[in-house]
């Protein structure tokens, strides 16, 4: 294996300080994904979330591909994901979850 490397013996070779910015990227990307992203880390195809939804695999990629949307539109897709969304008005200080959506399921629901 000539010329390969292990991750952690190419991790150990690091500074402290590349290694602190690594995982500090990293943990970043686990905090922000795109829905494609996110469905792949959940190792879901399009076709199996398309069954889900009830929807062809192609409105799946299309609906990947949107940048603007309907909050209920992006609630149901991670709820097919098994997830469920929360929305947060993020300010200097302090972070408030707003309500206002989940209650959009439950009157769905009744």
């Amino acid at each position: 294996m000539a010329g390969r490397h292990s991750f952690e013996e190419l991790r150990s070779r690091m500074s402290p300080s590349a290694r602190a910015k690594a995982e500090e990227e990293a943990l970043r990307l686990r905090e922000e994904m795109d829905l494609v992203d996110l469905r792949r880390a959940l190792q879901l195809s399009q076709e199996e979330l398309a069954q889900t939804l009830h929807v062809g695999q192609a409105a799946i990629a299309k609906l990947e591909k949107r940048t603007d949307m309907y909050v209920s539109t992006i609630r149901r897709f991670v709820e097919a994901m098994g997830g469920e969304l929360e929305i947060v008005a993020k300010f200097p200080r302090h972070s408030v979850r707003i309500r206002n959506f989940s209650e959009i399921k439950r009157r769905e629901s009744a």
